[in-house]
């Protein structure tokens, strides 16, 4: 028999995955948006606001006015949510089998305990009638009207507050590097093979560009909510209260929480809004993974060094000559994680059965995880652009073992000398095919083939001056797009 610790019984529990374990510093501020207690936290907002909604617009017969105070001291329930609420909501929870019935529970205690708060009074100065509106509590909703809106507060939240910036400071890091490289020539390749040059500059504002066009698509996210019962047919508010333009209703108190409204739903709010923003942000994570696997190979051809304070003391366990990318590879996998959760999430939360079935629950709870590798992946990228160095002697190293990279200037200038009426120009391609396929091309190779064109001189000239360093047509200019 083993006689190794148990660890699932430690104190503190042990995480079992790494955001909540390894990476927790990384990955911390989305438990305050997308963790079960903050989403507890939403529902008891969206419970109260729901309250304070209904009073305020009349829609119940016989319903108080509620006091500024009494809605300030609503209001402080949720502000106040904290480590012995949520130890407290699970009891109850635990009672109930329910997580929405508990919150439900939660606030008809705190109205209970109202006559008791300091300063609450109610509308007419007197004591306040918070104990006696229990009632109204979760009125005409399916625990969904809450969940719907629950999710898009704090996803909204989490987005903006936490992912957005993230992501806007890795295409705000990358644009630096590409107006601090604008005009640093470098060998291209195309299907790995040497090809025209461009500049690095040019080469990292493409993935910037990229990137910030996701960064828009995210920003311009619509997030939907819906509160309009059981099958989305307000059938109990029409029975109940036949004299209240509950389509009103709901859309002046979806639109107060600062969402879109959506009139048409069965139980559910379709969550096609959350499918769009996942697939965005899966795109922004593969393109960003993009710029993981480019650094990486421009480190391993020594375009890149990597500065041992920004990487780490140690890069291999036994090889101390090495400095390892480790934080591109991190950030590889953990951009592989995230999509693979955004892109199951993107494709299951669009389909629910008849009017309503329960997927969707379990799958909404895995929201944090996968935003949560694709902040820690856009960190590891973050650090990793910050610790790279770039060799402008290796860049010209490469350059000028490449002459052949010339024949595609030489070809091209042969087929406009031809147009504009100069002779012996024919089959430039075949007679820059002969020279450079498969071969190494020198400057003298080079020139003396040039030479041997009778180009006009005008045109001779201009390609005797030409380098592989200095082919890079209008790369240092195209950086200036990243500002449009």
């Amino acid at each position: 028999m083993s006689r190794m610790v148990d660890l699932s019984t430690a104190s503190p529990a042990i995480a079992l995955g790494p955001l909540d374990g390894r990476y927790r510093a990384v990955a911390a501020p989305l438990v305050n948006h997308l963790s079960e207690a903050a989403l507890n936290r939403a529902r008891l907002q969206v419970e109260v606001e729901w309250l304070i909604h209904l009073t305020d617009a009349r829609a119940l017969p016989g319903a108080p006015a509620l006091s500024d105070s009494e809605k300030a001291y609503l209001r402080g329930v949720v502000e106040d949510f904290g480590a012995e609420q949520i130890a407290e909501l699970a009891a109850i929870e635990a009672e109930t089998r329910h997580d929405v019935k508990a919150v439900e529970y939660l606030l008809k205690r705190r109205l209970a305990e109202a006559a008791r708060a300091p300063g609450v009074v109610g509308a007419d100065g007197g004591p306040t009638v918070l104990p006696g509106v229990g009632e109204i509590v979760h009125i005409f909703c399916t625990s969904e009207d809450i969940n719907n809106l629950s999710y898009a507060l704090t996803i909204r939240a989490a987005i903006e507050q936490v992912w957005l910036p993230a992501a806007r400071g890795l295409v705000a890091d990358l644009t630096a590097m590409a107006h601090e490289h604008a005009d640093a020539a470098m060998l291209s390749r195309t299907h790995g093979q040497a090809a025209t040059p461009t500049t690095l500059g040019k080469e990292l504002a493409v993935l910037a560009r990229r990137l910030s066009r996701q960064v828009r698509r995210v920003e311009a996210t619509e997030y939907l909510g819906k509160i309009n019962g059981a099958t989305g047919t307000f059938g109990a508010h029409v029975v109940s209260v036949p004299g209240a333009d509950w389509q009103a209703v709901a859309r002046a108190f979806v639109e107060h929480l600062g969402l879109v409204w959506n009139p048409l739903t069965t139980q559910i709010e379709s969550h096609d809004w959350q499918a769009e923003l996942y697939s965005d942000v899966a795109r922004f994570n593969r393109i960003a993974h993009n710029l993981a696997t480019d650094a990486w190979t421009y480190i391993s051809l020594g375009y890149f060094h990597q500065r041992l304070s920004a990487q780490g003391s140690t890069g291999s366990s036994t090889m101390p000559h090495k400095v390892n990318p480790i934080r591109f590879e991190n950030g590889e996998a953990n951009l592989e994680i995230s999509c693979s959760l955004l892109d199951t999430l993107a494709a299951t939360l669009v389909t629910s059965r008849l009017q309503r079935d329960l997927t969707d629950s379990t799958t909404q709870r895995n929201i944090g995880v996968a935003l949560g590798h694709s902040l820690l992946a856009i960190d590891n990228i973050r650090r990793g652009l910050a610790g790279l160095d770039v060799d402008r002697e290796r860049l010209e190293e490469d350059l000028d073992a490449t002459w052949e990279v010339l024949g595609e200037p030489v070809q091209q200038a042969m087929r406009a000398a031809s147009v504009a009426g100069a002779t012996g120009m024919a089959d430039p391609y075949e007679r820059l095919k002969e020279l450079t396929r498969g071969k190494r091309v020198t400057r003298e190779a080079m020139r003396d083939f040039i030479r041997s064109l009778g180009m006009p001189d005008d045109v001779e000239a201009r390609l005797l001056a030409l380098t592989p360093a200095t082919y890079t047509g209008l790369a240092t200019q195209l950086v200036d797009h990243l500002e449009g």
